[in-house]
Formats: C-alpha cells, structure tokens, sequence
C-alpha cells in the first residue's frame, strides 16, 4: 500500500504531465489539507485536494480521473454478483430513478467485474469499459425509468390531492446515465491500474486539457473552450512581451563610454554604460488558411493575436483558401462573438473562388501582387497552415518575395514534422525559404507567440 505522502507527490506528478502548473507551495498546501480533513470522507478529500491544486475549473476535467486513480473508491475486485445481465439492468433501473448514488457506484462496479472482463495474459488490460457498456446498454434504460418515475407522480399525486409537478425530465434521466457511465469508466481505468500501475494508465488513458489537444482533431467544445481561454493567454502573453521589450530597451554595452568612464575608478569599469535603444512596437501581419480542419487554429490563432493587438503599432489579417482577402475589420467585429468568425469570414471575405479546396501557390501570388505593401522592413509575418497544395503549384517565388520584403517570416504549420513532404504537402520546400515550426496546439502556440514575436 503507498504511503500517503507518496501517493499525494505521485498525484501532483502526473497533473503535471497533463500541463497542470503545480509548484511546491501547492503540494505543501494538499498535504495541509489532507491532514485537516482526514480521509473519511473521500469527496471531501477530493474537493480539498482541488482546491490546494488547482487554478481554474477547466482543470476539473483532468484533475478528477487521475483523483480516482491515486484515491480509489475501494481495492480490488468488489462483492461478486451472480452475473445476470438482465438483472443487473433491473438494479440499475431502479438505482436511476430514486438516483441512488452509493447503488449506482456498486452497480457500476459489479458491471465492470461481470461484463467487462477479457483476456488472461499477464499483458492484457483486463476490463474494458466500452465492453461493459456495450453488453449493459444502460442508453436503453430511459423508457423504463421515466415509467417508473410516472408511477411514483401517479402516487404522489393521488397522496396529495392535486397535481404533481415532475421535475425530472428525459434530460435529468439522460444526466443520471451519461453519469453512471463515467462511474463505469473510472471503475474500468481502477481495475486496470491495480494490475498495471496508476502511472502508466494516467498517462495514456486520460484526455488531455483543451490547451493540448491537437488543432487538428478538437472537437466542437474543446475549441470553444480555447475560444474562451484566448483572453487569460493573451493577458499573459503581454506581460511576457512586455518584459522582453523592457530588457530589449537596455540596449547593449557602449564600450567607448564604459572605459570612459571607468577612468574614475582606476580602470576597473564599475559602471557599465548601455546603449539605448528607441523602443518601436512592431508590425504584425498574419497569412491564414482557413480551409477545412486547419480553420480551427486559424480561427483560434487570429484571436489570439487581436486580444494582443495592443503590443503592435499595426496588425493585418488575411485570410486564404484560394483566393486572399482582408479580414482585419470582421475579426475586430469577432472579439464579441468569436464562434461566429469562421462563418463570417466565409461569408463576407472572398477566400475562395471557383472551388473550395485550398491553393497556397495561387493565394501567395495573389497576395503579393494585391497587398506586398503590407509587409515592410518593421514587419513579422505569420503564415498559418498546413502547407498542403492539393498538387498545386506551391508558387516559391511568391514566398521568397514576401521574405525578401519583411523583417521575419514564420510559417506555423499544424502538422507534425513527420507529415511534413507527404503527399501534396509543399511543407518542406517552404521551410527552405522561411523558419517553419510545429504548431499542434494551444500550449505550443502560446510557447511560439512568446518567443517569436519580435519586440
């Protein structure tokens, strides 16, 4: 059995790995308050842990699988059950409908047992929560529930002599399963970590923060909590930014004048002199694809940068899939709604012309030849995308224009380096001519942004 000293620094170990910022102070804190509330209650545990730990309420998504794993419910295999499927559907029907939680966690645990066992080699998982859900389809169960609710309002009505108000609808019912399927998950995930270790399944069998989910593969409420992470990063991005530009301001050392001076002291140059620099915020001009599943990062990135358009003298955004068009003015309009940009880029910006499918040699060359003026001696630019020209031109010249022209050119490309030159992929030809980096998500962009942007 794992001490508990060791089996707190082995929780904050792994909320680490998952992108957690937890430092010593934090760790010192959960073991205050672990001795303060004891182990009786495990949820008490669980909420004081959390709030040692943790910084916001989205990190609730990953702090309480990896809880479960380092504080289980119960060790080893729970009270055997005799099997039946049908009536362990009739338990769990009933555990529902008087939402019964203590029977609910049993019933999830004697499901697991049952039904989602497999295998028997020594390198085998075990359990399978997939497996138990699909043999007890508890999604099957909302009619009988919902019936057995009806009866107890029939009752209630009768016993009170007048209407009775239900307050549970197909949605609570909904909740209360969608909820005993997670018990069955963590059930599943517990098994699993008593016979291979709560490290190994920590690290490979939770979901990571929204922050490091690839661009590519975030669904609809992974990128609408980016969306609202984009204020909080921006903010910090600023003070990153801002401290650069405060060292960069010093300047480096006059030698003439530090020499000079040092006549004073006997040679010795105690007081170095600097040369000061004239601070110049820069121009920043983003190039972004907009098409298919890149247009995710795209959209989160334009975002980004507009909540940081304070640190720049200038920031123009143009968007592309086959033709380019300017879309400074619709993303100032995005900031109140930024899960509206992406239709309203598709529907007020000419991106594409006479098919959908993206062309970056076409739309650089378009660029250079409608808006090289952008892109001055003070100038960064960003091209955001996955470099892939469906067999298209990658039009080279057009990008060794843009390069020659601005003071930096960066490309951000979602993709990781081992896809970069498959298939129609023009990636490596590009990183020839400009730095090209891996960009996959959200903790990657915020690292580049605070250490590309010039200053």
């Amino acid at each position: 059995m794992t001490a508990l000293p060791d089996r707190v620094t082995e929780l904050v170990r792994t909320l680490r790995t998952h992108g957690l910022r937890i430092g010593p102070g934090e760790t010192v804190d959960a073991a205050a308050a672990l001795e303060v509330l004891g182990l009786d209650d495990r949820e008490r545990v669980r909420e004081g842990l959390a709030a040692a730990l943790l910084h916001s309420e989205g990190q609730r998504a990953v702090f309480d699988p990896v809880f479960d794993l380092y504080f289980p419910l119960r060790v080893g295999a729970p009270v055997a059950s005799d099997g039946d499927t049908a009536g362990l559907r009739e338990r769990l029907a009933a555990a529902l409908a008087a939402n019964d939680q203590a029977a609910l966690g049993q019933l999830a645990a004697e499901a697991v047992d049952s039904l989602g066992g497999y295998g028997s080699s020594p390198g085998s998982d075990g359990f399978s929560a997939h497996q138990t859900l699909d043999r007890l389809r508890p999604q099957t169960l909302l009619a009988r529930v919902r019936a057995t609710l009806t009866q107890g309002a029939q009752g209630a009505r009768t016993a009170q002599g007048g209407d009775f108000t239900d307050r549970l609808t197909d949605d609570e019912i909904r909740r209360r399963i969608e909820g005993f399927r997670q018990r069955v998950g963590t059930e599943a995930r517990r098994r699993v970590a008593e016979r291979r270790g709560a490290d190994e399944i920590a690290r490979r069998a939770l979901r990571p923060t929204a922050d490091r989910v690839d661009f590519l593969v975030a669904g609809r409420a992974q990128l609408d909590e980016l969306r609202r992470s984009v204020h909080p990063l921006a903010r910090k991005l600023a003070t990153r930014l801002a401290a650069r530009r405060r060292r960069a301001a010093r300047g480096r050392i006059d030698l003439r004048r530090t020499l000079r001076g040092s006549l004073s002291t006997g040679g010795v140059p105690m007081r170095p002199v600097l040369r000061r620099r004239r601070p110049v915020r820069p121009e920043l001009v983003l190039l972004c694809d907009v098409s298919g599943s890149v247009a995710g990062f795209a959209n989160f990135t334009m975002l980004l940068v507009q909540a940081l358009h304070d640190q720049f003298s200038k920031v123009r955004v143009f968007a592309f899939v086959n033709r380019v068009d300017e879309v400074t003015g619709l993303l100032r309009k995005g900031v109140a709604d930024p899960a509206g940009l992406g239709e309203r880029i598709a529907g007020e910006a000419a991106v594409t012309g006479w098919h959908g499918s993206s062309d970056y040699g076409t739309s650089l060359g378009e660029f250079t030849e409608r808006h090289l003026d952008a892109v001055g001696p003070r100038t960064a630019v960003f091209v955001l995308g996955d470099a892939r020209t469906n067999m298209a031109d990658p039009n080279l010249p057009a990008l060794r224009r843009i390069a020659e022209r601005a003071r930096r050119v960066y490309w951000l490309n979602p993709e990781p380096a081992s896809q970069w030159g498959t298939g129609d992929s023009a990636a490596l030809a590009y990183a020839d001519l400009v730095e090209m980096h891996v960009c996959r998500n959200a903790h990657q962009l915020g690292g580049l942004v605070a250490r590309l942007l010039p200053v």
